[in-house]
């Protein structure tokens, strides 16, 4: 069943709840345990002139894979990061993550605004 873009993006905002600790060599890179890697790539990328139904299809079954991933929120973060223009990362589409970088702009804008205000106040 395909579903509206906004309604996917909704549950990918929704905090995930993982096991902090992980016995992980913390020299090794996070994308070691990565279950994408395991997985066919195609699925995390776009083959040229997809059509819509079988982009939101693929795009659902890889953020089902990145669902049960160790490592999706270091993923994702290294996405928002970096920024990752293509795929799916972290349990997000390039779409998703451009809308979560905004976001962030729009906070950290938001929050500089009222720490003037607070420092004017007091001054």
């Amino acid at each position: 069943m395909l579903q509206p873009p906004h309604s996917s993006l909704q549950v990918a905002d929704v905090p995930h709840q993982r096991t902090p600790v992980r016995d992980r060599d913390q020299d090794a890179p996070w994308h070691t345990e990565a279950v994408c890697r395991r997985d066919e790539a195609g699925l995390f990328f776009a083959p040229s002139k997809e059509p819509t139904a079988a982009r939101l299809s693929r795009e659902e079954a890889a953020k089902r894979v990145c669902g049960r991933c160790p490592v999706m929120v270091e993923c994702r973060e290294h996405a928002l990061l970096q920024p990752e223009p293509y795929g799916v990362w972290g349990g997000l589409t390039a779409a998703e993550r451009r809308v979560v970088l905004a976001r962030r702009r729009r906070r950290d804008l938001e929050l500089k605004k009222a720490a003037r205000g607070t420092i004017a106040a007091a001054g």
